[in-house]
């Protein structure tokens, strides 16, 4: 069995939808089908979320008629005059649920609100995707996941209760893969033992077909992207990058560590502990070999990997009364961190002084400094980049920081970091 996931560039319109066919008609294996929410909808359903959340009942039921009309739009455009009023009475089933989740916001529970809502794209998505499987032949089932996944009441980045949740996964999905029919299901959400909606967090989806695939034991997991595969560093920020044929589960975490939108390391996660290899694959051309990534990989053929973080913040912390920055100020400083959910994305210390670069969140940061304060001389570095080269060499190094003030330079055998303005 494998699992495709598509994300939401991939069925942006009903042209790229249906441009989808090839790729499930040509394999060959069981396959189980992971949707994201259309290009742009979770993005409407967040901002229906906060109207609702403003007592903005008005603008809110209109902003989800609109959406409403667009999915409706959506599916005239791709299916057929048979397919077309049964997906309807479908949909509308959904949206009935979404107009009732936005007549029960409570701005108190801002979270729980937002997971009752935000949910419905996924739903609307792979609902569209299954019905027009159907319309060409494709045997397939659609199975609404949150009666497979159980998680906990942590909303918006649920935790999942793995046991009961590969038990469900087992019973209903593998008895639907065993009839040999193409499974459809959506990614980003599950639901707690009583029944609310919960979402997964950052890059849910990819999590989704991950957690599915170990579950039922897959033989491998392909996310679809508009990109020939993984690049050596971001395309919009870099001319020239190169594609990664095939990387290692450790390398892409330490990638993910350092700031590159990349996989998630909770999605690589499951897949490293089963052995099950992930593709990156470009949904333009399926003939395009793509990137794998999996548990071994000769690193001797890896290009230097970059990095770039741009609005960062250099703090230097010394101490007031020259006491050296040992065990004890250390774990002081880390808990000040800990307690304000800063995350340190580079650090150093030396005799008196403690150095973090860390992104620039005006609350956090302002928080950070008033706290930080009260026991340690502060001062910044603002607006400064953070640069990490994976596998670096000297002409790569010189290229990227040529013209630049190095204001702090870290060196493994494996990894450079320098933060500069």
């Amino acid at each position: 069995m494998r699992v495709y996931k598509f994300g939401g560039a991939s069925i942006a319109d009903a042209g790229r939808m249906a441009a989808l066919l090839p790729i499930i008609k040509d394999e060959k294996d069981s396959l189980l089908l992971v949707l994201s929410a259309l290009g742009k909808t979770t993005n409407a359903l967040e901002n229906i979320v906060n109207l609702a959340c403003k007592g903005d009942s008005i603008r809110a039921v209109a902003a989800t008629k609109q959406l409403e009309e667009q999915h409706l739009e959506y599916a005239k455009s791709l299916l057929n005059e048979e397919h077309y009023p049964v997906a309807v009475q479908a949909l509308k089933g959904h949206f009935a649920e979404l107009e009732q989740a936005v007549k029960n916001v409570d701005p108190t529970r801002y979270d729980y609100s937002y997971d009752q809502i935000v949910c419905m794209g996924e739903l609307l998505s792979s609902r569209m995707f299954s019905f027009y499987l159907t319309q060409n032949g494709i045997a397939n089932e659609w199975v609404d996941i949150r009666n497979v996944l159980r998680t906990d009441n942590t909303y918006r980045d649920g935790v999942v209760d793995w046991g009961y949740s590969r038990h469900n996964a087992e019973s209903i999905l593998g008895g639907i893969l065993r009839q040999g029919k193409v499974l459809i299901t959506q990614g980003f959400i599950g639901s707690t033992e009583d029944g609310k909606s919960v979402t997964l967090g950052r890059e849910g989806s990819d999590y989704t077909a991950a957690l599915l695939a170990s579950m039922l034991h897959g033989e491998s997991v392909t996310i679809w992207k508009d990109v020939a595969g993984l690049q050596n560093a971001d395309p919009k920020l870099f001319p020239n990058t190169v594609k990664i044929d095939a990387i290692s589960f450790n390398e892409v975490i330490e990638m993910a560590f350092y700031g590159a939108q990349i996989i998630h390391p909770k999605t690589i996660k499951p897949l490293q502990n089963a052995g099950i290899p992930l593709y990156v694959k470009c949904f333009l051309d399926k003939n395009i070999p793509g990137s794998v990534i999996k548990s071994e990989v000769d690193a001797s053929h890896y290009p230097p990997i970059i990095v770039l973080k741009d609005n960062q913040v250099l703090i230097q912390v010394t101490t007031k009364d020259f006491s050296f920055i040992t065990e004890d100020n250390l774990s002081k400083l880390y808990s000040i961190f800990h307690d304000l959910k800063v995350k340190i994305n580079l650090i150093q210390n030396a005799a008196i002084s403690f150095i973090a670069c860390i992104d620039n969140r005006e609350d956090k940061v302002k928080s950070l400094i008033q706290a930080l304060g009260k026991d340690y001389k502060v001062s910044t570095n603002e607006n400064v980049h953070l640069l990490t080269i994976r596998h670096f060499n000297p002409e790569i190094v010189f290229e990227l920081t040529k013209d630049k003030q190095i204001l702090l330079r870290q060196e493994t055998r494996k990894t450079l970091q320098v933060v500069m303005k």
